[in-house]
């Protein structure tokens, strides 16, 4: 797909953006609230929603445009209509509503100073703690959303339970990554592999990569329940192999690709960097870890980084081989996967597509 035709598909599925908003002003006004809230709404609407990759909202369309379009040859045998796509586009933003909820609340309990680019919410002049009652109000328009437009459908309690199982899946992720990383408590023998699998798996896949393809498959109608665990074993992990691609970033990604500033070392984060140093690290270099890492001191970033960058740790060079793997393993899972009513492995190839080798 050329870089046109990437834009054009950004730019239809940022035009449903409008309604939704309105939509949920219109409520607001029909409950008597005043002007100013109104305003506030709408400026955290499009502050938090709408400014990143919405590669999980895109993701919706493309997924129910490969389920309804495309015949087992994967041909295009027709298009979305007005209707089908509006709906796949207003499921696809209430993932990024879920996102925008997540990140609101992360930034502030991470004490984050940009996102995207921009400041985080809580830090924008007048907002501060304000954003704690934002981020609710973020997650609660989805179930608005849901309520108005698909309260009449067969699968509209589907949809309202993969939203709270996923949700809460995503914050059980969040709670083990707070207690085994606390900001003001470092303590790096907490710290695993196997605890950053854990903590990726529930933060990240499940409403980053499994959430958007099973909400389209519940729009077309697949109600064969191993379809949905035929999708899940994919896509949690293409969801580990993606945040472990953001890990790295944080760490060797500039502010200008990845849309803020990278703080994991910094905040005590219990990333893959600093857990495939702890597998490779000297005694010297782990004294060294143990001292450094999770400080506010640009020093200690910097001789965190340098047992990084030594030859025995490697991250460059373990993360180019880790890539590869993946590659390797997320393919062959998808090549073996077997293929049924409402599983194309098109969708799956489509997703990996779109994170493989990112650069932000």
């Amino acid at each position: 797909m050329s870089a046109a035709e990437k834009q054009a598909k950004r730019q239809r599925f940022e035009g449903v953006f409008g309604q939704i908003v309105d939509d949920l002003l219109d409520h607001m006004k029909s409950q008597n609230m005043p002007e100013a809230a109104l305003d506030w709404y709408r400026r955290s609407l499009e502050y938090n929603t709408p400014g990143g990759k919405l590669n999980r909202g895109l993701s919706v369309v493309d997924t129910v445009d490969i389920l309804l379009c495309f015949n087992d040859a994967n041909e295009r045998t027709r298009e979305l209509s007005e209707k089908e796509y509006f709906e796949a586009a207003l499921l696809g933003w209430c993932v990024e509503l879920l996102q925008a909820y997540f990140l609101v609340a992360d930034d502030m309990m991470d004490a984050s100073i940009t996102r995207r680019g921009h400041p985080c919410w809580y830090r924008v002049d007048g907002v501060g703690n304000i954003a704690i009652n934002d981020a609710f109000m973020l997650e609660a328009a989805i179930y608005y959303l849901l309520k108005k437009h698909f309260r009449e459908r067969p699968y509209y309690v589907h949809l309202l339970e993969l939203f709270h199982d996923i949700t809460l899946q995503t914050e059980y992720g969040q709670l083990i990554d707070l207690i085994t990383a606390p900001e003001d408590h470092v303590d790096l023998s907490k710290f695993s592999l196997d605890k950053h699998h854990l903590i990726v798996v529930y933060k990240t896949a499940y409403y980053s990569f499994y959430l958007p393809v099973a909400l389209a498959m519940r729009m077309v109608g697949v109600e064969d329940e191993s379809a949905y665990k035929r999708a899940l074993d994919i896509l949690l992990p293409l969801g580990e192999y993606f945040q472990v691609q953001d890990d790295y970033l944080d760490c060797y990604g500039t502010p200008e690709q990845i849309g803020k500033i990278g703080t994991d070392i910094l905040d005590n984060k219990c990333s893959w960097n600093i857990n495939v140093a702890l597998a490779n690290a000297t005694p010297e270099q782990r004294k060294i870890l143990d001292e450094n890492y999770g400080q506010k001191n640009s020093e200690c970033e910097q001789r965190v980084k340098e047992v990084f960058n030594a030859p025995n740790v490697d991250i460059k060079g373990r993360f180019e081989r880790y890539e590869a793997e993946s590659y390797d393993r997320i393919h062959s899972l998808i090549r073996e996967m077997p293929e049924g009513p409402g599983v194309k492995r098109a969708v799956f190839v489509a997703f990996f597509d779109k994170v493989y080798k990112r650069s932000k």
